[in-house]
């Protein structure tokens, strides 16, 4: 019979590491949890109860790729007999039934390398950027191209791609399933609740600087992958120099010896609005949701545009490793 372990990260989470272990202690599976420097006393936490606790070494880089791959490690030591390991975020709660269900479908299916189910936001109400995130989880059952954080693995396969990159700071989980993907691995997504996600988003300035890493996310696996045959995130980057740089920079220089009419331009931004509010409501949103979803899409071209700048000043010009974005307090 398939055995199964969890790797659960965190970094200052809190309350919501409290929740994420409680959700997993009862499934009774080998369990790492793998902290990274957290400051709020959640690795002291979690060693009262008794788990086994892995904290990271913070005189190297942090990241939550190297987080997994270090509990991984530590997982696989203690029990080289694993077949699957499901990786948790500290900010999720398991749902009951996944695991047994996430454990058949890799058993049933040689060819899975990874499998993942639906991922529900704690509270879409708490603020309007927990619903956007809401939104953004969501999505079709079946063969996929990336699976997010948090997703159940086949050890091997894991192994033969030499797990996560650990210098990708941000969408690290789309740098892995790429190369997961070129090795013949196929990634699925079934129709069954996985985990409970709690963004813990209430403020403009978080989502700004949650939009900022993943415009730096953008930067960095464009440059890593993005001249292979899978254009890795290049569509988003020429997005997001195109409407963050290029249309309003234009339409300003151009706009004097036009006589003002380089400004009619700025018009492409609530055409690009509509066609993301006709998106979304064609996935079944309601017109608020969707109409949230396309204004937030529009504006993010900014902080996304932000991200990508300083990845490529601090890569390029600093010739410096890219750097850790947080968004929580």
């Amino acid at each position: 019979m398939a055995s199964h372990g969890i790797v659960v990260i965190g970094r200052n989470e809190g309350e919501r590491l409290r929740r994420c272990l409680g959700s997993v202690r009862a499934e009774q599976a080998p369990l790492v949890y793998v902290d990274s420097c957290s400051q709020d006393g959640s690795a002291t936490w979690a060693r009262s109860q008794g788990l086994d606790v892995h904290e990271l070494d913070g005189s190297r880089p942090l990241s939550a790729a190297r987080a997994r791959n270090e509990g991984f490690a530590q997982l696989l030591a203690r029990c080289p007999q694993l077949d699957f390991v499901q990786f948790l975020d500290g900010d999720c709660e398991l749902c009951p039934g996944w695991l047994p269900r996430g454990v058949a479908t890799l058993s049933a299916q040689a060819e899975l390398g990874a499998v993942c189910g639906r991922v529900r936001e704690r509270d879409p109400e708490a603020s309007i950027y927990n619903l956007l995130c809401n939104l953004e989880w969501q999505r079709q059952p079946g063969l996929i191209q990336a699976c997010g954080g948090n997703f159940m693995a086949r050890v091997a396969a894991f192994r033969a791609v030499g797990g996560f990159d650990n210098g990708v700071m941000a969408a690290e989980d789309d740098e892995f399933c790429l190369r997961l993907r070129r090795s013949g691995w196929k990634i699925l997504a079934v129709d069954a609740d996985m985990v409970r996600h709690d963004a813990a988003i209430l403020h403009f300035g978080q989502w700004w600087t949650r939009a900022r890493r993943a415009g730096m996310a953008y930067a960095q696996g464009a440059a890593l992958h993005g001249t292979s045959p899978s254009q890795h995130f290049q569509r988003e980057c020429r997005s997001i120099w195109f409407w963050g740089l290029g249309l309003p920079g234009a339409s300003l220089l151009l706009s004097a010896p036009t006589f003002g009419l380089s400004l009619a331009g700025w018009l492409g931004y609530p055409a690009l609005g509509l066609r993301v509010y006709r998106r979304g409501r064609g996935r079944g949103w309601s017109q608020r949701e969707a109409s949230l979803y396309a204004f937030f899409n529009v504006l993010g071209k900014s902080p996304e545009l932000l991200g990508m700048l300083q990845y490529h000043y601090r890569t390029r010009w600093q010739k410096r490793d890219a750097t850790l974005i947080e968004h929580k307090g």
